[in-house]
């Protein structure tokens, strides 16, 4: 099967600025990684350009191409021609939620259903009863089922985000993008989500990358570690290699942003693959 996510000698520059500088990486089919760095290291960058959503710079700046199960994103600056096809099974989830306030959870969520419907009854919002039970049955599987009724601005920023999940589990995402779903979130919220978030992809075999400033938490719920720095991939490995000692050689002064003050441990879900730990 082809990889979930495949980055060849993919660059970003804005401006004078390189935010993305010649990285390579490769995610596999149910695999969850998360992406970890600090400020401007061009984590968030990079999962803009695994979804499309930011091209990376032609040909002549030494871009390579972006593949997602053997479809193509982008590539040489351009989006490819079935950008759209590529898209259909790629989730996103952000760290402002990117819901429409005013509109019902249930209608939130049966956005994802719409890459699978003719452009006018998308434009209508007519979703089937069948579109409708699947959304239910993922608002329920994120636990927020209740709240199907309400708009979104009614609810707290962590039910937000299991929304925004729902959404993705309707979309049929294959891969899911998770660009720092946590950082606005109180402790008992950011486990809340960390936890549906490593659920949901075990349960049905969605590769998972999720960017993260808090080491604690990627430290506990991934098996692999993607750092990057000043725009370059500086370690791919185990979590068990990372400690406060590791971070400090990498990043220097900046790893005080990436190692939490607390000491308290961050348990995994039941049947999670990576053992619960904290940074020391």
């Amino acid at each position: 099967m082809a990889a979930a996510l495949q980055l060849d000698r993919v660059s970003k520059t804005f401006g004078q600025m390189r935010a993305v500088e010649n990285v390579s990486l490769t995610i596999q089919p149910g695999e969850r990684v998360a992406l970890i760095g600090a400020s401007g290291s061009g984590k968030s960058t990079l999962i803009r350009l695994a979804s499309g959503l930011v091209l990376a710079d032609g040909n002549g700046a030494g871009s390579g191409a972006i593949h997602s199960f053997g479809v193509k994103v982008q590539e040489g600056g351009k989006l490819a021609r079935d950008v759209r096809a590529a898209r259909r099974h790629i989730g996103l989830v952000f760290q402002q939620f990117a819901l429409s306030g005013r509109l019902s959870v249930m209608t939130n969520v049966l956005v994802g259903a719409l890459g699978r419907m003719n452009a006018l009854r998308g434009a209508l919002g007519l979703f089937n009863s069948d579109e409708r039970r699947t959304a239910y049955a993922a608002l329920a599987e994120v636990g927020i089922a209740q709240h199907a009724a309400k708009r979104a601005r009614e609810l707290s920023g962590g039910q937000q985000q299991r929304v925004a999940i729902a959404r993705a589990l309707v979309q049929g995402a294959k891969l899911v993008l998770a660009d720092e779903p946590i950082a606005s979130l109180d402790p008992k919220s950011a486990k809340r989500v960390m936890d549906t978030l490593v659920t949901m992809s075990r349960d049905h075999g969605i590769a998972l990358v999720v960017s993260l400033h808090q080491v604690d938490y990627a430290t506990a719920y991934f098996d692999r570690i993607v750092a990057m720095n000043a725009g370059k991939v500086v370690f791919d490995g185990p979590a068990a290699q990372i400690n406060a000692a590791f971070l400090t050689e990498l990043y220097g002064a900046s790893a005080e942003e990436l190692i939490l003050p607390s000491q308290f441990v961050v348990p995994a879900p039941a049947d999670a693959t990576a053992p619960s730990q904290t940074v020391s």
